[in-house]
């Protein structure tokens, strides 16, 4: 049985990343930081996974295959207006891809890989 304070309940973060380890590792981060976090492995899932689990912020990475995680952000924000979103990417055709999102009105901000778990924890806080 898990207790959880009602007068604070936990955040909840969809993490979204092709990388299952990188998933995986940032679910455990955050879980231990005292936040709900989820790992999924790819955009389409992270669309599935956002009626169900309601997440107060994702954090997805740009490049995947398939869906790519600034399309997952754009619908993200359709489903669920106020879901916070931080975008994380190790490649170059990032900027490209925000790019064209920024044409289309969508402002992402976007945090480079490797990311520290501290910069990580800073950024979900503030």
């Amino acid at each position: 049985m898990t207790e959880n304070n009602t007068n604070s309940p936990k955040a909840r973060v969809l993490i979204a990343d092709d990388e299952q380890v990188i998933a995986n590792t940032l679910a455990i981060i955050l879980n231990q930081a005292g936040f709900e976090a989820r790992a999924v492995y790819s955009g389409e899932k992270a669309i599935e996974a956002l009626e169900g689990f309601q997440p107060d912020m994702l954090i997805s990475d740009v490049i995947m295959t398939g869906m790519t995680g600034i399309e997952a952000a754009i619908q993200t924000r359709e489903k669920l207006p106020s879901c916070k979103i931080l975008l994380f990417s190790g490649q170059a055709a990032t900027a490209d891809l925000l790019e064209r999102a920024r044409a289309q009105g969508h402002e992402f901000e976007i945090l480079a890989k490797p990311v520290h778990p501290t910069d990580l924890l800073a950024k979900l806080r503030a």
